[in-house]
């Protein structure tokens, strides 16, 4: 049975999207990834969305969600990936663990931003991602 992972940020439009995409395209097989955000903007940031498409992690399911949409989901494993997120997390109740790793926001930034951010992602994140819950 598929783990379900949360990641969650402020405005769940760049980061959080970007590694709920790469969690799924090359962890699909044992995790299930959402995200949201505490504050969450409701939009995806379209370079962020440009650079999944690119590489063939888009799915049309991705959006920007407010928390409270995914406060009863039962979540194996919560990664806060924004400190603003890591200071103002909610509880979950059905969480088992909840983790922090930080990763720099490239939004309004050079597309070259976006680039090193996912590949911060998929070097960092995921080997954590897959050593807990896989």
């Amino acid at each position: 049975m598929k783990k379900n992972v949360l990641i969650l940020c402020t405005g769940n439009s760049c980061r959080s999207i970007m590694a709920e995409a790469l969690i799924n395209a090359k962890l699909g097989d044992c995790v299930h990834a959402q995200s949201s955000g505490v504050k969450a903007s409701g939009k995806v940031n379209p370079t962020a969305q440009a650079l999944l498409e690119k590489n063939g992690f888009w799915r049309d399911e991705y959006h920007s969600k407010v928390i409270e949409t995914v406060l009863d989901t039962p979540f194996d494993l919560v990664v806060t990936v924004c400190d603003n997120a890591k200071e103002t997390c909610p509880m979950f109740p059905k969480a088992i663990k909840t983790i922090h790793m930080g990763f720099e926001d490239p939004s309004g930034k050079a597309e070259g931003e976006y680039v090193k951010a996912l590949e911060l992602i998929n070097e960092n994140l995921l080997p954590i991602i897959k050593k807990e819950v896989c």
